[in-house]
């Protein structure tokens, strides 16, 4: 009787302890990247990435396979800068100037006196650039909108 009965504890044991286990693991999908990241640097993003870098630029980017692709990936096709005229089309979000500078390998790196879409340089920029979903920032006093994709997009 004592053995039926430590039996029937060991087999339904494991059932109490994880069936109170609520919590669902979902994974997290592949990055998906664009065709284009396969091109190499334009002169614009090597700069970009210089700015940024600096002198660690050919250590952590240039000679890293894996984070010059994901570099190219952000500049070429997770960064959108739109121009939101319809007052009805404005959303409320956080304002660029809110936005610290990521400046670990440039000490003295700069924000831009005044935006300019066409040479604007996202990786200046603490974004949060391998979250789940999408940020967008409105550029102070202006109608320009970035927004940042997902990588799982």
């Amino acid at each position: 009787m004592k053995r039926l009965l430590l039996l029937i504890v060991v087999m339904i044991l494991p059932i109490f302890i994880f069936g109170q286990q609520t919590k669902q693991k979902y994974p997290i999908p592949l990055a998906k990247f664009g065709e284009n990241v396969k091109a190499p640097l334009t002169s614009q993003e090597r700069n970009q990435v210089l700015e940024v870098y600096g002198d660690f630029a050919d250590k952590y980017v240039f000679d890293n396979p894996n984070m010059l692709k994901n570099i190219k990936q952000i500049l070429r096709n997770r960064v959108v800068i739109k121009t939101i005229t319809n007052e009805n089309e404005k959303k409320a979000c956080p304002k660029l100037s809110t936005v610290s500078l990521f400046n670990p390998y440039v000490k003295n790196l700069k924000r831009d006196e005044s935006f300019n879409p066409s040479n604007f340089n996202p990786l200046k920029y603490n974004f949060e650039f391998h979250s789940l979903s999408a940020s967008m920032f409105q550029v102070d006093n202006s109608n320009y909108y970035i927004i940042i994709k997902s990588q799982y997009q």
